[in-house]
C-alpha cells in the first residue's frame, strides 16, 4: 500500500496503527469496525449592505470510530489526531457496542480509484482576494439590475474535505473533495410592497467555474430578476388542480416527497411509505428515477461515499416500478441487499447512514410547450423555497417561490404564496406527461436528516401531474431541505 497519501505525510500514520485502532474498536466483540478520518479546511465571505460583512477561514480535523454489532451501533469520536486519543475513542466504540470476541485485523484492500472532480487548485488554496472579488461584482450587478432592488446579500463559500475511511472487512479508501458555491440575494421594494429573490451555484469545482459561464453576474441578475416579478405577482389560486413543474430545481420535490423514502434505513424499521413495495408499481409508467453519484463536478457527487464503498448510478424507480432503496452497509447486511454506495455523513463527529447523492427524473418524450399547452387552468411552478415531508405517510408540503398562472395552455400572470401539498407516494402515479428536457439544480442543495446535513443534487425535467392540491402558506422544515 503506497503510503505516501494525506494522513500519512501529515499525522504519521501507518497501516499498522490503523490495524492496532480496529483492533481496540473490536475488543469487546464487535463484528465490524471502522474509521473514518477527515481533514476540513474552509472559507467563508458574505457582503451586505456593499461591504464585507463577515469573513472566515478554518481548519478542523478529527476520527470517528464506529463499531457494530447486530442492530446495535457504538460511536465515538475524537478532534485529537495522536494515537491514545484514537485508542480511547475506539475502546468507548467497542463499549458501546460489545459482544463475543473477534479476531483482530491485518492487511486491507484498496479499490481502484477514480476522479469524478479533479481539481489543480482546490478554490479554498485561492487567494482571499479574488473571492471577494466575486461577491463584491454580485453586489453591484444585482443593484444595478433595477432601482427597485434596495437589499443585496451576496455570499460565498468554498471546503477542501480530506478523508480516509478503513474498515475491518479490508476497506481502505482515501479521497479529497473540494467543494465551492455562490450564493445572491434580493429584497425589492415599492411603496407598500416587498418581495425576496434567490440565486446561487457551484459544485465540486475550482473557483475558475465563477469565471465562466455562471459568473456573479448571471446570479446576481437571476436573484434580482425574481425579486422584481413577485413585486407584481397576484395571490395564488387555492384548490386542486393541473400543476406543471419546471425543469430543474422543482426536483427537490422529488428529492423530499420520493427520495427519503426511499433510504434503506427508513424501509429495513417499516417506517417508509415505500416499505415492502420493491417490484410494485409505485408512478406513472412514465416516471424513471435515479440517484446517480458517479456525475463529474455535481455538488451531490462523490469518488467513494464515508464508508469508503463507490458511489454508483442507482435505479431506483424504472417506467413506474420500485426497483431498490438506497443502502449503506449497515443496511445492506441486515436487509440482505447490495450496498448502492450510498452511506454519507456530516462530520468525523457523526456516523453514517444512507443519504441521497444526485437524484433525478430521466427525461421523457413530451415536448414541454405541449405539456403547458395542456392544460386548461393549472399552476406552472418554476422555483421553490423549501419544503417538508413525513417519511411514514409520503405527506409534503412546498412553497413555490416562482409560479405562475396557466390559462387555457399559454403562461400568464405570475403567482405567490403557492403552496404545493401532496402524498409522494401517490404523486407519482399522477404524472401524466414527462418532458425531453432534463435539468439539474445550479448546485445549491443541501439535505438534512437527523441533524445532519450533506451536499445534494436534484433536478427533473417537465412535468405534468394531473391533480394536485395548491394552497396555504408552507414553512420550511429546518430538517428538511434547504437552499
Amino acid at each position: 500500500m503506497d503510503k505516501n497519501r494525506f494522513f500519512f505525510q501529515h499525522y504519521g500514520l501507518t497501516e499498522h496503527d490503523l490495524e492496532r485502532y480496529l483492533a481496540a474498536a473490536l475488543s469487546a466483540g464487535g463484528e465490524y469496525a471502522d474509521l473514518y478520518f477527515e481533514y476540513l479546511s474552509s472559507t467563508s465571505l458574505m457582503v451586505d449592505e456593499s461591504m464585507v460583512k463577515s469573513a472566515s477561514q478554518g481548519i478542523s480535523a478529527g476520527c470517528g470510530v464506529r463499531v457494530v454489532v447486530g442492530e446495535r451501533t457504538g460511536y465515538a469520536y475524537t478532534d485529537d489526531l495522536s494515537s491514545e486519543r484514537i485508542l480511547h475513542a475506539a475502546r468507548t466504540a467497542a463499549l458501546i457496542a460489545s459482544g463475543p470476541s473477534k479476531t483482530p485485523v491485518v492487511g486491507f484492500q484498496e479499490k481502484p480509484t477514480r476522479s469524478l472532480y479533479p481539481v489543480t487548485l482546490p478554490s479554498v488554496d485561492a487567494e482571499i482576494t479574488a473571492k471577494v472579488e466575486l461577491v463584491m461584482r454580485a453586489d453591484a450587478s444585482a443593484r444595478a439590475y433595477d432601482p427597485r432592488i434596495k437589499e443585496v446579500r451576496a455570499s460565498y463559500s468554498d471546503e477542501l474535505r480530506n478523508i480516509l475511511v478503513v474498515g475491518s472487512d479490508g476497506t481502505f479508501a482515501e479521497d479529497s473533495q473540494p467543494l465551492a458555491r455562490m450564493n445572491v440575494s434580493c429584497i425589492a421594494k415599492t411603496e407598500g410592497n416587498s418581495a425576496r429573490g434567490s440565486s446561487g451555484g457551484g459544485g465540486r469545482v475550482a473557483l475558475d467555474f465563477f469565471f465562466g459561464e455562471k459568473t456573479p453576474e448571471y446570479f446576481a441578475k437571476e436573484s434580482a430578476r425574481q425579486a422584481i416579478l413577485q413585486l407584481d405577482a397576484r395571490e395564488a389560486p387555492a384548490g386542486e388542480m393541473e400543476v406543471v413543474l419546471g425543469p430543474g430545481w422543482p426536483g427537490v420535490l422529488l428529492h423530499e416527497a420520493v427520495g427519503h423514502g426511499l433510504e434503506a434505513d427508513f424501509n429495513r424499521k417499516q417506517t417508509s411509505a415505500f416499505a415492502g413495495l420493491i417490484g410494485k408499481r409505485v408512478a406513472s409508467e412514465k416516471c424513471t428515477v435515479v440517484d446517480n453519484g458517479t456525475m463529474p463536478w455535481r455538488r451531490g457527487s462523490l469518488n467513494v461515499d464515508d464508508e469508503g464503498q463507490p458511489t454508483q448510478n442507482t435505479v431506483l424507480i424504472e417506467n413506474g416500478i420500485l426497483k431498490g432503496y438506497l443502502s449503506d452497509k449497515l443496511s445492506s447486511r441486515l436487509m440482505g441487499m447490495a450496498d448502492t454506495g450510498n452511506g454519507r455523513r456530516e462530520s468525523y463527529e457523526h456516523i453514517p447512514m444512507p443519504r441521497m447523492t444526485n437524484t433525478y427524473m430521466l427525461a421523457g418524450q413530451d415536448d414541454p410547450e405541449d405539456i403547458i399547452r395542456s392544460v386548461k387552468h393549472g399552476v406552472y411552478a418554476v422555483n421553490f423555497g423549501g419544503g417538508q415531508v413525513d417519511i411514514t405517510s409520503g405527506k409534503f408540503v412546498f412553497s413555490a417561490s416562482e409560479a405562475y398562472l396557466i390559462e387555457d395552455g399559454r403562461v400568464t400572470a405570475p403567482i405567490k404564496g403557492a403552496t404545493l401539498i401532496g402524498n409522494g407516494p401517490d404523486v407519482l402515479t399522477r404524472v401524466s406527461m414527462v418532458g425531453n428536457d432534463l435539468k439539474l439544480d445550479e448546485g445549491v442543495g443541501t439535505c438534512g436528516k437527523d441533524g445532519q446535513a450533506v451536499p445534494v443534487g436534484v433536478g427533473i425535467p417537465t412535468l405534468k401531474v394531473d391533480r394536485l392540491t395548491v394552497g396555504g402558506t408552507a414553512k420550511k422544515d429546518p430538517g428538511g431541505f434547504m437552499q
